[in-house]
């Protein structure tokens, strides 16, 4: 019974062992239930009573001295392991760091900002309002009546009390004017909501409503006022036409157009090859309007025009469908940062 020899090629094995695996390896084979030491424990029984307890003593020293051998090389092999994860992982705390990606603003704040500077810089007061609304101020302030067929144009989302998600940016006007005499300069750009949703409408947009009222207010103010907005805000030299149309709000009133941004005139699928594209509604208002709000419509006069915010985006931005600045797609936002 050689169990030194033994001992010694398990010692071998045990150095040569790469991994934790391979020394399992080693341990099933000199210990295991056929490991070679648990053979010559079982071949006790061949040798005379008088030599079995010497033997067995030996052969449980050299179990022990195995198992110390195993536990040192397993104890060696997790210390090169790491050091191998920590040479391979190693980070240079002296080298600049990574600096997060950038998120950039959203092209319809990016527009609607663009047309707060230019009115900013001509005066007027930026004035955000109420996303909820009562119906007086959304509608009857505004010289739209309980029966005005005017009603009609708005699907608006009311909530119990009769309050309601306002239809436009409107109202923000006719707190100002309940709280301040004339004269007075503002715009009120922000959220509106109305039942809709297809290609060019949401159920939330956004409007920019602009507000003057002062003595000797007309309608050539209006124009001269769009036509220098039109022009600084697309950076070009567009022309504009003013067509009849009704708004209770203003009298008389008009809707613009103006010349397609991106054909000029000559006719794209922007424009419906008609070299015109609408951007706003507009008038002079309404002295019923005025007189609500407690202003003299004799004394002073004003004119009202609103443009939708995300229009001017989609024009400004040459996006041929609306519901592409709400669907979050970091592809397409990126493009804008």
């Amino acid at each position: 019974m050689n169990i030194d020899k033994v001992v010694s090629e398990a010692e071998a094995a045990i150095s040569q062992a790469r991994d934790e695996a391979g020394l399992d390896e080693v341990r099933v084979r000199y210990l295991g239930k056929k490991g070679e030491l648990t053979a010559l424990l079982k071949s006790l029984g061949n040798l005379a009573a008088e030599a079995r307890p010497a033997a067995g003593a030996a052969i449980n020293s050299a179990k022990q001295q195995v198992k110390s051998l195993l536990a040192l090389r397993k104890a060696s092999l997790g210390a090169e392991q790491l050091a191998t994860i920590v040479d391979q992982e190693a980070v240079d705390v002296t080298l600049p760091g990574r600096r997060p990606a950038l998120g950039g603003l959203h092209p319809i704040t990016q527009a609607l900002a663009r047309a707060e500077e230019i009115f900013v810089g001509a005066g007027y007061e930026i004035v955000a309002g109420l996303e909820v609304e009562d119906d007086y101020h959304n509608f009857e302030a505004l010289n739209i009546p309980e029966h005005h067929p005017a009603r009609a144009m708005h699907d608006t989302f009311y909530f119990r009390d009769g309050m309601l998600l306002r239809t436009h940016t409107s109202p923000a006007q006719v707190h100002v004017m309940e709280n301040q005499q004339p004269p007075i300069r503002v715009i009120c750009p922000g959220r509106v909501y109305r039942r809709d949703n297809d290609l060019t409408h949401t159920p939330m947009f956004h409007q920019i409503e602009g507000l003057v009222i002062d003595r000797g207010i007309s309608f050539a103010d209006l124009k001269g006022t769009v036509t220098e907005f039109v022009q600084r805000f697309f950076e070009k030299d567009l022309e504009l036409r003013f067509r009849p149309s009704y708004f209770p709000f203003t009298e008389p009133s008009a809707e613009v157009d103006v010349q397609c941004v991106h054909c000029l005139g000559s006719g794209c699928r922007v424009c419906s090859h008609n070299g015109w594209l609408e951007i706003m509604g507009c008038g002079l208002v309404h002295p019923n309007a005025l007189e609500m709000s407690g202003i003299d419509s004799e004394e002073f006069s004003g004119f009202a025009f609103g443009m939708g915010g995300d229009r001017l985006a989609m024009l400004l931005y040459e996006v041929d469908d609306l519901r592409l600045f709400f669907e979050n797609d970091l592809r397409f936002l990126r493009q804008f940062n």
